[in-house]
C-alpha cells in the first residue's frame, strides 16, 4: 500500500521519476548501451527490428518509435524529459547500427523519424530481392 501511494505521488509531479512513465530512465541506463546484436546491416532488418522492438518495449520506450508518444510542446512540463528520453532512444538505435548505416543517420535527432527512415530504407530493398528470387526460381528448368 505504501509503495502504491509513493508511485501515485510521484506520478503527479515529475514524470521522469515515475518508474511506470516512459520518461523514466533507470540510473544504470547509458547512451553507450547496445540493445541488439548483431548490429543492423543491409541484410538483417527484420530480425534486428524485432530485437529492437523487444528491447525498447522492455525499457518502456517503444512509444518513442511507434508514434504513440509525440513530442510535447516546449511549454509542457514533460518537454525536457521527452527530449532526454528521445535522444537516449536515438542513441540506443544508433549504437545498434553498422558503422556505415550509423554515419548516414547522424543528423536525425527524432527517434520516430530515425525508426521510420530505417524501416523505409531496409524494407524496400527486400521487395526487390524477393522479386529477383522469384524470377530465378521460375527460370530454373
Amino acid at each position: 500500500m505504501e509503495e502504491e501511494t509513493h508511485i501515485k505521488t510521484i506520478s503527479h509531479g515529475d514524470e521522469s521519476q515515475n518508474i511506470l512513465s516512459p520518461y523514466y530512465l533507470h540510473p544504470g541506463e547509458s547512451p553507450g548501451m547496445v540493445l541488439v546484436s548483431p548490429p543492423l546491416n543491409a541484410n538483417n532488418y527484420h530480425t534486428w527490428s524485432r530485437g529492437m522492438i523487444r528491447a525498447l518495449w522492455s525499457k518502456n520506450k517503444l512509444e518513442f518509435v511507434d508514434g504513440t508518444l509525440p513530442m510535447p510542446k516546449k511549454e509542457d512540463a514533460n518537454y525536457k524529459a521527452w527530449q532526454r528520453c528521445n535522444i537516449m532512444v536515438v542513441t540506443w538505435i544508433t549504437q545498434s547500427l553498422s558503422p556505415q548505416i550509423a554515419q548516414s543517420t547522424i543528423y536525425i535527432d527524432n527517434a520516430k523519424k530515425l525508426w521510420d527512415e530505417l524501416k523505409e530504407r531496409f524494407t524496400k530493398g527486400n521487395y526487390f530481392r524477393v522479386y529477383d528470387l522469384l524470377q530465378e526460381i521460375h527460370s530454373i528448368k
